[in-house]
Parts: structure tokens; sequence; C-alpha cells
């Protein structure tokens, strides 16, 4: 995703070979009802300004961390981020950075637009993927890769974000030392998936489990993608918005005129 001419699957296509509040709970008169309502509103706040502590309860599985995840992420419509990316590629020994903005929406849908000079933009409604590479310095035009959705990293890694994946139903999980892994606190979730696919080896999901009254709540703030040849791909996420609007035209991409358009 950030250089054409990356060869492995976890980077962007190369060119194609033809072409060049505060909550105040109501009196308990209905214990149930109150406890439902109680709940909602908290993970409102919880969802809107992401302003709650870091949890210091006692050590968690991996599943109970993946159950904190999936249930957070459960009750989110849309997400809203920065991300700055980190690509080592191992046949290079090559390090590449790139930032930029992503929007997720349920169901399926994500868009990623790069900030200069990469350009490149990545949008996906749930079915297909569009890709936008710019012109390089001295084309003309750039060019449009579509293909299935199920051919790309990036949906299949982020499925539990578009709806589309449950991670006790897709994957293996265990934790690891997040020491080890450069983190300073919270928990490293490793993800291998149940059905191999040639696009990814396993996911990890840098977790940080926060709280806010009696709400706890698995906020994924890191994710790194390693395929089998040892590629690694990862993200980080700042300034996170949930459940915010979402424009209508966001996962509609008009390429520029004189675009070329790539298929499989």
């Amino acid at each position: 995703m950030l250089d054409r001419a990356e060869t492995n699957e976890t980077a962007v296509p190369t060119r194609h070979k033809s072409t060049r509040r505060e909550y105040s709970a109501p009196p308990e008169r209905n214990s149930n009802v109150t406890k439902k309502l109680t709940s909602a509103v908290l993970l409102s706040v919880l969802l809107s300004t992401l302003a709650f502590a870091q949890s210091e309860e006692e050590e968690l599985s991996a599943r109970q961390v993946a159950a904190l995840v999936q249930s957070f992420y459960d009750q989110t419509n849309s997400f809203h981020a920065e991300f700055r990316q980190t690509q080592f590629t191992k046949v290079y020994d090559r390090t590449e950075r790139a930032r930029g903005t992503v929007v997720f929406e349920k169901p399926g849908r994500m868009r990623w637009d790069y900030a200069d000079p990469n350009g490149q933009v990545f949008v996906s409604n749930g079915e297909r993927l569009s890709i936008y590479q710019p012109p390089d310095e001295g084309e003309e035009h750039g060019q449009l890769i579509e293909r299935p959705v199920s051919e790309d990293q990036l949906p299949l890694a982020f499925s539990f974000l578009t709806g589309t994946g449950r991670l006790d139903r897709d994957f293996r999980m265990r934790l690891l030392d997040p020491e080890r892994e450069g983190a300073r606190s919270g928990y490293v979730l490793e993800l291998r998936p149940r059905r191999a696919t040639p696009h990814y080896e396993k996911v990890l999901f840098f977790v940080r489990v926060v709280q806010q009254g009696g709400e706890r709540a698995g906020v994924i703030h890191r994710v790194l993608i390693i395929d089998a040849a040892g590629n690694r791909n990862r993200f980080d996420f700042r300034r996170m918005r949930f459940n915010r609007e979402v424009e209508s035209d966001t996962f509609n991409f008009t390429a520029p005129t004189g675009t070329q358009r790539v298929r499989p």
C-alpha cells in the first residue's frame, strides 16, 4: 500500500504489466430496563468521546480480551481516525511509512485516504475494492485497480470494524507479551485465521481495556498484519471517533478523467 513496486500481497498492487457526560441513572423502578438504559447511555459516552480511564483490574484471558473488543465494536456503526502506517518488506529489508485518514462504516464499507506525497485512495463498498494510484512523476494519468474485497488483505484483516467478521468464530487466539511486542501497557492479542488465507498469516491487535463507571471496553489502537513471508504491515490509530455521521458519498470514488482502469 506504500509502494507500487512491492511484490508481496500486503503491499499496494503494482502497476498492471500490460500498462506501463456524565450520566445519572433514573430511579431503579425496573431493574432490567434501568440496567439496559444505563449501559446504552454509558456506551454512547464511551463511543463518542473515548474519554475514560485504562482499567487496572485483574489480568484477562485472550478470550476475555477478544470478547471486550468484539462487544465494543459490535455497538459501533462507524469509525473515523487518523492513521500512520509502517510497512516492512522482508525481501528488500525495506521499511516505508505513510499517513492519512480512514473511515469504516457498517456493513462492509471503508475508505483510506493517504496524505501526500503518497496520494492513494482505497475505497470499498462492501463488495468491491477500488484502489486509486495517482500518476508517477512524468506521467499524465494514474490508474484505478478494481477487484473483489475477498482478494485483498485490508478488508479481511479489518472485518471486525466493518461488521463482517467475528473474532471468536474466525480466529484462533492467544495473548503475547506486550513488552516484547513494543507495547508499554495493555494487551497484545494474536489472531490466526481458522481458514488459511494467502493474504496474511496472523494479525496482532494492540488493545487497551478501558472503563467508565461499571462499563469496560476493549479499544484497538494498533493493528499489525504479518504474512507468511515475514512482511509486516502496521497501522497506528489516533484521534479515534465512533458513531459519527458519515457523509453519503464517502464510499463513492470518481477517478480523474483519463485514469486507466485495471480489472482482474
